[in-house]
């Protein structure tokens, strides 16, 4: 047995079933080794982004970790946005990046880089490079080990190809899982009788807490003590929809989070971080958190959560309350010009039981959540670390990962051509994943954004660079030409036949929604005076706002 048999063997034990791909030359032996593995399913990419979005995707649904195969630093770099998302969301994946045989590297041959460097951005906790093939199999062991604890990681494991194709590999075994931690005595008395003084509390979900059973829990503590949910501004999968708890996610502009949180006295979190602005402002808090509020910690990222809102919730005596359920809701089917909010109402109306709903949608998607709120229950999953090109190749992944399940990807313009070849993968895999692309041929939100960072309205070369419409892009044939049935819609009522359609025939389909911008003309101009008058409001107005803008 070689090294890469042995390395492929022991991913496999672990119950590691899927590889995405986008090999070159030093990876040529695992290549060749997947055929002796008939457990592991191998997905090509057509480029390295695809791969990592793909494999944060599948361990997102398949609660474990898949892994990647990326062809030496220069193909780490690339996938390099992806894993970051990854790590945001504390995802698990199996890195597996190749690199020159070991007698080779001192010629410094073209590709050769410090590829460890390049994956400690992505990989803090665990980055190896394998110095022999009779070690190979445990080191695999513990990069599975390192990307599959609480919390998940990416492990990036550098394959030298010497020690791939040497004999003598050795299969890993790896051991039990062990229990994770749960919140200590102390630390819940103290939250739970924080929560007996005040009215004014809440809880900050994020991570495994946005999964039915802990969203469960804490609808409990919030039925027996009046307590508020929020989520995360950006989750890495959330449980929703009809019969699911209610949960409000913290606004994406720090202004309107700001409104959130404005009267909250004692926030508690749970596998979640304290908010914080997206970037800095001038004149403006990053920190999100009131100063007279007082943050605690019930469960972090590396505890279980569920396990501690259990605890705190038998502290309170919530343990037989009545958690407050989403009731059954759907809006009605659109009609007349498409908009971007008549395509989320379109999605909402039409949303399978199941379904899993990818959000990279941006300006585009600000009225998906309220469109789709007592809907079926399903899935969703978002940007977690703010690095565009996610939604397709996480769609990729997704539908990897449960084949039964119908997968809705809400993308942008712009964020969609970060990682268009993931439509050929689609095709290439008969994945059933609707692809919507809002095509309002603009960076909507950095127009915001010029003028929320103070940098005024720009002139002729400044709004040269967030605008797409010259030449504009046709969706539509590009995804025909990577083997993806397609179609434009520029009404509602082809819109949401196109869904139909979509949702009720197998394999790939994308649909090109021919918008406006949500955020334009005197709206975008409007918007910073609003958010800068936010926190002078009376509350019950800011709340208003804030819910007419960001539902």
């Amino acid at each position: 047995m070689n090294g890469a048999q042995a390395l492929l063997q022991t991913l496999a034990d672990a119950g590691i079933e899927v590889c995405f791909t986008n090999p070159g030359t030093s990876e040529m032996h695992f290549v060749a080794a997947l055929d002796t593995e008939p457990r592991m399913r191998a997905v090509l990419a057509l480029f390295e982004g695809v791969a990592t979005g793909a494999a944060d995707g599948y361990a997102r649904m398949a609660d474990k970790p898949a892994a990647t195969l990326l062809h030496l630093g220069c193909g780490l770099g690339n996938g390099l946005a992806n894993l970051h998302n990854a790590r945001k969301g504390k995802v698990p994946v199996v890195n597996i990046v190749g690199d020159h045989a070991t007698f080779h590297t001192q010629y410094d041959a073209q590709l050769q880089s410090d590829i460890e460097t390049v994956a400690k951005n992505v990989s803090p906790g665990f980055v190896r490079t394998s110095q022999s093939t009779a070690q190979l199999g445990q080191d695999a062991v513990d990069a599975v080990q390192a990307a599959r604890g609480l919390p998940g990681q990416v492990a990036t494991l550098i394959l030298p190809a010497d020690v791939s194709w040497g004999e003598g590999g050795v299969p890993g075994r790896l051991p039990a899982p062990s229990a994770a931690p749960v919140a200590d005595d102390a630390t819940v008395q103290a939250i739970a009788q924080a929560i007996r003084a005040s009215r004014k509390c809440a809880l900050l979900l994020g991570g495994q807490a946005l999964r039915e059973p802990a969203l469960l829990a804490a609808a409990r503590i919030a039925a027996q003590a009046g307590v508020k949910l929020l989520a995360e501004v950006f989750p890495t999968r959330l449980t929703r929809g009809a019969g699911v708890p209610v949960v409000e996610r913290i606004a994406y502009l720090a202004e309107m989070a700001g409104v959130q949180l404005a009267d909250i006295e004692h926030l508690v979190l749970v596998d979640a971080k304290a908010p914080v602005s997206f970037f800095a402002y001038p004149g403006k808090p990053s920190y999100l958190v009131p100063e007279t509020c007082t943050v605690h910690t019930l469960a972090a990222p590396e505890q279980d959560a569920l396990a501690s809102l259990d605890k705190l919730a038998s502290a309170l005596g919530a343990g037989q309350a009545s958690p407050q359920l989403q009731p059954a809701a759907r809006p009605d089917r659109p009609r007349g010009m498409l908009t971007a909010p008549k395509v989320c109402k379109a999605v909402g109306h039409l949303l399978p039981e199941g379904a899993i709903l990818i959000d990279e949608a941006i300006t585009s998607g600000l009225m998906l959540g309220a469109m789709t709120a007592g809907c079926p229950r399903h899935d969703l999953i978002t940007l977690t670390g703010g690095a565009i090109g996610q939604g397709l190749p996480n769609a990729v992944g997704a539908a990897i990962a449960c084949p039964d399940r119908p997968v809705i990807a809400l993308i942008g313009d712009g964020t969609a051509m970060y990682t268009i070849q993931a439509l050929w993968t689609m095709a290439r895999e008969n994945l059933h994943v609707v692809s919507i692309v809002f095509n309002n041929a603009s960076y909507s939100v950095l127009n915001v954004e010029l003028e929320r960072v103070g940098a005024g309205s720009g002139g002729s070369k400044a709004r040269a660079q967030l605008d797409l419409d010259g030449p504009q892009l046709n969706f539509a044939q590009l995804a025909q030409g990577m083997g993806v049935h397609a179609v434009r819609a520029s009404t509602a009522e082809d819109f949401a036949k196109a869904l139909e359609y979509a949702l009720a025939t197998p394999g790939p389909h994308l649909i090109e929604a021919l918008v406006p911008e949500s955020l334009a003309g005197a709206k975008r101009r409007v918007l910073p005076w609003l958010l800068r008058s936010l926190p002078s409001l009376p509350r019950p107005v800011a709340l208003a706002l804030k819910r007419k803008i960001a539902p």
